[in-house]
């Protein structure tokens, strides 16, 4: 019996050292998506209105990166903050703990390379060799053209800074660990012709990573494989207030199968109304995650190419509740 004890104790062992050194290699080996590329963008004129067409109305980079005012329906940008980081993301809202978007003016980009900012939005790696927490979707800015990257590294170059110092972020275990495996290398590709509607359209909806809000998630923000466009993720808010995305498929009893490319266009066009900038929230009504005032921007033929990409994704039946009480 002593002796299949110690076997025992000894296959104990070994298998708490082995896992002691997994960990050890996932906390300091990873992530490894090789070094920055040593490249220097040129910030010619066309690049930088790219880049600011890109940040603010697609990709939507500057509504994460500033401070928004969650007091007004739409939760628009705080005056002084724009790209100034500091927006928070706690665990209230579903996080595993709490984080802080960073400051991408030249206060929080002086030190960093082209190539670093370019690595970090392109794979998840930042210039501390840190893995990026995936609630900014860099591997689908993976997939992207290269010189759209180019063009809102540009556009970043050119903000006013912000004298901002945005706190690090604390995230709880395993998570801690499991995000530096989610970084990987780019597999950037050319973007599609913007004659090709739905190919160009399905590059927008991954820029604007469409699918990550109107998707189901599992208890880790996991997309639940099937569920990709069909709405279902719920955001909690401060005031009590559960907001269910909705499904963007071409159901027509749950979705948007009834609906003309128009009426999709005008329903982002809407919020250009400066009136909605002003709708003030009591304390029990319900707002919204959508970024309703970037994608307001987006050119129209754009909006068009989504719709006509949307249209061709696989249909869902699914009704959501769009509005609850925790």
């Amino acid at each position: 019996m002593r002796k299949i004890i110690k076997v025992l104790l000894i296959i104990l062992a070994a298998a708490v050292a082995g896992l002691a050194l997994i960990l050890l290699y996932v906390k300091k080996g990873l992530p490894s998506v090789g070094a920055a590329p040593d490249i220097k963008v040129e910030l010619t004129k066309d690049r930088v209105a790219r880049g600011q067409y890109l940040a603010n109305h697609v990709a939507a980079c500057m509504d994460c990166h500033s401070q928004r005012d969650w007091s007004v329906y739409g939760a628009p940008i705080k005056e002084g903050t724009f790209g100034g980081g500091g927006e928070r993301f706690g665990k209230e809202m579903g996080f595993p703990g709490t984080l802080y978007s960073r400051n991408l003016t030249p206060y929080g980009l002086s030190g960093w390379t082209d190539g670093e900012i370019f690595r970090a939005i392109t794979t998840g790696q930042n210039k501390r060799n840190q893995a990026l927490f995936p609630l900014m979707p860099y591997l689908h800015y993976g997939t992207l053209d290269q010189e759209d990257i180019y063009s809102i590294i540009a556009y970043l170059r050119t903000l006013p800074s912000i004298a901002n110092q945005v706190p690090d972020r604390s995230l709880d275990f395993p998570v801690n660990f499991i995000v530096n495996t989610v970084p990987r290398k780019a597999a950037l590709a050319q973007k599609p012709a913007r004659t090709d509607s739905v190919q160009y359209g399905k590059y927008l909806v991954t820029m604007a990573d469409c699918v990550a809000c109107h998707s189901r998630v599992d208890a880790h923000g996991e997309i639940i494989a099937g569920s990709e466009f069909g709405g279902g993720r719920s955001f909690n808010f401060p005031n009590g207030i559960v907001v269910t995305t909705p499904n963007i498929t071409t159901d027509v009893a749950t979705g948007i199968g009834s609906w003309t490319s128009e009426l999709f266009v005008q329903k982002f066009k809407r919020f250009s109304d400066s009136s909605y900038h002003e709708q003030k929230l009591g304390p029990k009504d319900f707002n919204t995650p959508m970024p309703w005032f970037m994608f307001t921007g987006m050119d129209t033929a754009d909006l068009k190419a989504i719709f006509s990409y949307l249209q061709t994704v696989k249909k869902i039946n699914n009704e959501v509740t769009r509005f609850a009480k925790r």
